[in-house]
């Protein structure tokens, strides 16, 4: 009923009638509806705080009953920016992605933002480009990059203008980047099973074109070598459990082989399913470290021992940074930004029972 109440409120101002089409909702409609003033209105359209949530709510209602669209172009002139942040994603399915993104969009909105999304399935110089001009055409404020593996190639450069952040990036670019302390992480990884006795540490890494992999991988060799431990052959996978299931089959015909690392969480599902199928106990023969700590690794069995990132609070950041940089149209001071990490210990991981 309030839609239809709303509807005809709004024909009535627009005075429609014979050879005369109906005119768009106005803020002074809305206003009506709502009873609040324009200039509360105006402030709710333009993701102001200082509106109390119920009389928000009333005016986001008559909004919706009216059919009401904010003009854009008014608001970038009366604010001084669109209200919209771009992200450019890789992956989707990924965890860490999906989380970061989810910490994006909670953050976005609170700084009265909103986000365009666009997905990238493959990263190319070309696609990246593409996508940056569809979300430049689309009057976005900025941009966050998440998982840009594509900064790696030297010819890359994002067009100027547009103040951007990079999420799980590398720290040699020209943008202000955000991660977790990923050699942080594998280093509490492979020290932890080490301090367990073991003599050293096998290494399912994620994909060579990661920069997180490489990451945790470097730091997982620098470990090895800075506590003077047999550094072992890696083994890659695709960060799927798919991957750890065929890689651990591999490690768990090798007798000598008493702790993995795995780089995330779902490969090292999968290598606890091998060694399980081979017989090999985790962790009386084996034991297993993941990096990532999703929810449902506590539920694993044995519960899964694994570095735990902080996603909500890198996407903060990433937020941030960009609404830093759109409202003072300067880069942060301070280029690289690194999450905390810690080591969540469960039963996957225990002391090295000696040689067999």
């Amino acid at each position: 009923m309030a839609a239809a109440d709303g509807g005809s409120q709004a024909g009535k101002s627009g005075k429609s009638g014979k050879g005369r089409s109906h005119r768009a909702p106005s803020m002074t409609d809305v206003a009506r509806l709502a009873g609040v003033s324009p200039q509360t209105v105006s402030r709710v359209a333009n993701n102001r705080t200082n509106v109390e949530d119920t009389t928000r709510e009333r005016v986001l209602s008559a909004m919706r009953a009216l059919g009401y669209q904010p003009n854009i172009a008014a608001r970038a002139l009366a604010t001084g920016r669109f209200g919209m942040i771009g992200v450019i994603s890789f992956t989707l399915s990924r965890y860490g992605n999906m989380r970061t993104l989810d910490s994006i969009s909670s953050a976005a909105r609170e700084a009265g933002f909103s986000i365009d999304l666009i997905g990238i399935t493959t990263p190319t110089l070309k696609e990246v480009d593409e996508a940056f001009a569809r979300l430049s055409t689309q009057s976005v404020d900025g941009v966050v990059i998440v998982e840009a593996e594509v900064f790696d190639q030297p010819s890359f450069r994002l067009p100027q203008g547009v103040p951007v952040v990079v999420s799980d990036g590398h720290d040699g670019q020209e943008y202000p980047m955000v991660d977790s302390d990923q050699a942080a992480g594998a280093r509490l990884a492979t020290e932890h099973l080490l301090d367990l006795g073991h003599p050293t540490v096998r290494h399912v890494a994620g994909p060579a074109t990661s920069n997180s992999a490489r990451h945790r991988h470097a730091s997982w060799r620098r470990t090895l070598e800075g506590r003077g431990r047999p550094v072992p052959p890696v083994l890659f996978g695709d960060w799927t459990a798919e991957s750890g299931h065929r890689l651990g089959r591999y490690l768990a015909d090798d007798p000598e082989v008493s702790a993995v690392f795995a780089a995330n969480d779902q490969m090292a599902l999968g290598v606890i399913r091998a060694l399980h199928e081979a017989g090999r106990a985790v962790p009386g023969d084996v034991s297993v470290v993941g990096f990532d700590d999703m929810p449902e690794s506590a539920y694993f069995w044995p519960g899964l021992t694994s570095v735990r990132q902080d996603f909500d609070q890198g996407g903060r950041i990433c937020v941030e940074l960009l609404v830093e940089q759109i409202t003072t149209r300067r880069q942060p001071e301070t280029r690289v930004h690194l999450v905390p990490v810690e080591l969540v210990v469960r039963d996957s991981s225990g002391p090295w029972r000696g040689a067999r």
